[in-house]
């Protein structure tokens, strides 16, 4: 309800409907005075004592809801915080993940270079040995 109330606070239509209201009684008060119905003449200190009560209640009424709207940018903040964590632990499991793959394509690439250098190793040994006994 405090939230409300700040949120309506800050409204146009609440400013407009303010001055309209503060115009009306300045007028009344002023155009009556000399039919003797004016009940707040000027410096008009009633409505003073109105504009002070409603800023007793609107204050108050603004810093709770600027209160709670913190903590819930608190809350906000957490979870993007623990949603950001979440990421980045994903982010390095599957970096961990590539680094693995990366580590046993390296690992298979040189088994087949040694395994290739062996078979040319032993082509040229059998095509050795078979010109040699042909000779």
């Amino acid at each position: 309800m405090a939230e409300k109330a700040a949120r309506f606070f800050g409204t146009p239509h609440y400013i407009l409907g303010q001055t309209v209201a503060v115009l009306a009684w300045v007028v009344l008060n002023s155009t009556q005075l000399h039919l003797g119905f004016a009940w707040d003449v000027y410096p008009f200190i009633a409505l003073n004592l109105l504009f002070s009560l409603q800023a007793a209640y609107a204050a108050p009424l603004i810093l709770l809801a600027q209160t709670r709207q913190a903590d819930r940018d608190k809350v906000h903040a957490d979870r993007i915080d623990k949603n950001h964590a979440r990421i980045e632990r994903a982010a390095k499991a599957e970096t961990d993940k590539l680094l693995e793959l990366l580590q046993s394509n390296t690992s298979l690439t040189q088994q087949d270079k040694q395994l290739t250098e062996q078979v040319a190793d032993l082509t040229k040994q059998i095509h050795a040995l078979l010109t040699h006994k042909e000779s």
